[in-house]
């Protein structure tokens, strides 16, 4: 293990997390050289993860960036062959990181692998899906073996950061919801593929967006899934197509949001007021910058 432990940095995008989420995380991935970013300027968290690991680099972002930005600067600090990129609520035991980077090898055509996920029931769950324009669903993968997906989940991935880098990297215009979908997208584009092990096993907590303020946790689900859908059509093949969809309910979402406030439904209000604010975002921002 200590040649892996050379080998391989671990990279973390952190916002709002807890001290005990981390904790559980790094426990597991401790011997190894960790990178971690913060999204979230959490100055006591850093303070207290620093007492009780040696972190190689630790970044503070005074704002926000998106985990696309977060982990773009996380590859570039690091000085390793390779990455692997954890998010906090994924747990994942060196002997499985031995077998990610075992199949890294053994499959010299593929960009990423990335371990098939269980949640903490020990209940299969996501690991990587199909591009969400096939229509398929969002399900989760009975795998046999080891197999090409789409895309990988990007709560655990192994790759060669050289090779991350040949192809740009993370798509930085999006913020958080869909640089999974793309990077997939990049990698198939450039003759790559991205496979999921069946023999490296992780747990992950999915789907918990950590913010703690329901109305802030509306308003960013909804704004930033809507804004990155747009952004992820139009760089695709310039399909506009999501955008005159949204475009033709913009003012029914004016009235909703308008119309909850008086009906004291605020979270309803705020996710209509999102989609609009995101439309606009694009429409004004985004497209005319790229026009």
């Amino acid at each position: 293990m200590n040649e892996l432990y050379q080998k391989i940095t671990i990279t973390i995008v952190l916002y709002n997390e807890s001290f005990n989420v981390v904790y559980k995380c790094l426990e597991k991935v401790k011997n190894f050289k960790i990178i971690i970013v913060d999204n979230n300027n959490d100055k006591i968290l850093k303070k207290r993860i620093e007492e009780n690991f040696k972190i190689y680099r630790y970044t503070i972002n005074k704002k926000n960036l998106g985990f696309s930005k977060a982990i773009n600067q996380a590859i570039k600090i690091s000085d390793s062959e390779y990455i692997l990129n954890l998010e906090s609520d994924c747990l994942i035991d060196e002997k499985d990181i031995m077998n990610l980077y075992n199949a890294l090898k053994e499959y010299p055509n593929s960009l990423i692998v990335t371990p098939t996920m269980y949640n903490e029931d020990g209940k299969l769950t996501h690991s990587g899906g199909t591009f969400i324009e096939k229509n398929m669903g969002y399900k989760v993968l009975n795998l046999e073996g080891d197999t090409c997906v789409d895309f990988p989940l990007t709560a655990a991935i192994l790759f060669e950061k050289q090779n991350m880098i040949k192809i740009g990297m993370f798509d930085e215009d999006l913020f958080i919801y869909y640089p999974d979908i793309e990077i997939g997208r990049r990698i198939k584009d450039n003759n790559k593929s991205v496979t999921q092990i069946y023999n490296s096993k992780a747990i992950h907590q999915m789907g918990k967006l950590k913010i703690k303020n329901p109305i802030k946790r509306v308003f960013f689900r909804n704004y930033f899934y809507t804004l990155d859908g747009l952004i992820y059509f139009f760089k695709k093949d310039y399909n506009l197509k999501p955008f005159y969809e949204l475009q033709k309910n913009i003012f029914g979402l004016m009235i909703t949001s308008i119309l909850s406030i008086f009906l004291l439904r605020f979270a309803q209000s705020i996710e209509s007021f999102s989609k609009v604010l995101a439309y606009y975002k694009f429409k004004f921002f985004y497209l005319k910058k790229n026009n």
